[in-house]
């Protein structure tokens, strides 16, 4: 193995997440970054936000790979006193390039949705909604459904999901008769609502995603469709991070390291201590 670059690297993920893959809103790729300068360590995270540059620059990582982007959406400035410059100018500061590896990552064979199945054992898998266009083909496409190891009623699916997924303070939530057997399940890590028509149209049993909101699952129940859990954003996608490390060790002669810093937004959840949850 020759010595690695951001460059070699950045190639090698394109690769593996074509850019094109990627839905036409989403902004993936290398954001920032020399070309040639050399890459020892590398960080993988799920989002850049302070915390986890601050992690990477503590580390000397000269990568840091993430799955969110930091530009989504445009800007008209990266001054330093603007919260997504003084990221810029730190990670420029620093020497640290940033790539990122989005939808392109989220539709990939193995792919985002293939790690989160695997926490649950998930077999014989099978895309959700297969990928069309530029990505269509070979297993692609967004979530995942999949056979549980043995059946699982859905309270016991839940602890299972909390168990096996990172803990976050947001916990695991289902909806559903907690009795209900499941064993076939859709997978999708991110926000999943927009795939409630096709879990249902799937037969699956349970469908597990994050960002769940109140009336789309309370249609989605009445009309039928199979129990939901509903966990948080941060959890779905970490499991990824595990797959993308082992494939950069085995690919580069680089450290690579896995953050495990929740970036959650949400750091707080209590329930009365008298009240009893009943179905």
């Amino acid at each position: 193995m020759t010595d690695s670059t951001v460059r070699t690297v950045v190639d090698a993920l394109d690769t593996r997440y074509p850019r094109n893959w990627a839905e036409s809103w989403d902004r993936v790729g290398l954001v920032l970054g020399e070309f040639d300068h050399p890459v020892s360590r590398v960080l993988c995270v799920v989002d850049c936000v302070p915390e986890t540059v601050e992690q990477a620059v503590d580390l000397g990582a000269d990568l840091i790979v993430a799955h969110h982007p930091l530009f989504l959406k445009p800007v008209s400035s990266i001054a330093p006193d603007t919260y997504k410059g003084r990221i810029v100018h730190r990670l420029i500061r620093a020497g640290v390039a940033l790539y990122t590896a989005h939808t392109n990552a989220d539709v990939a064979n193995p792919g985002v949705s293939d790690a989160l199945a695997a926490r649950l054992g998930l077999t014989g898998l099978r895309p959700l909604a297969p990928a069309e266009g530029a990505a269509a083909g070979d297993g692609r496409g967004l979530g995942r459904i999949g056979v549980l190891p043995e059946p699982l009623t859905l309270e016991k699916l839940t602890r299972l999901a909390a168990e096996r997924l990172p803990a976050t303070s947001a916990g695991v939530r289902s909806a559903g008769d907690p009795q209900r057997i499941v064993r076939t399940v859709a997978v999708c890590g991110g926000a999943g609502d927009s795939f409630l028509p096709d879990a249902t149209r799937a037969g699956v049993d349970a469908y597990l995603c994050a960002d769940l909101r109140h009336h789309p699952v309370s249609e989605h129940l009445a009309a039928g469709g199979p129990a939901l859990l509903d966990v948080a954003h941060w959890a779905s996608e970490r499991p990824w991070l595990d797959d993308v490390a082992a494939w950069l060790r085995e690919s580069f002669p680089v450290d690579v390291v896995v953050s495990d810093l929740d970036t959650d937004p949400w750091t707080v959840h209590a329930n009365r201590d008298d009240l009893e949850i009943r179905p």
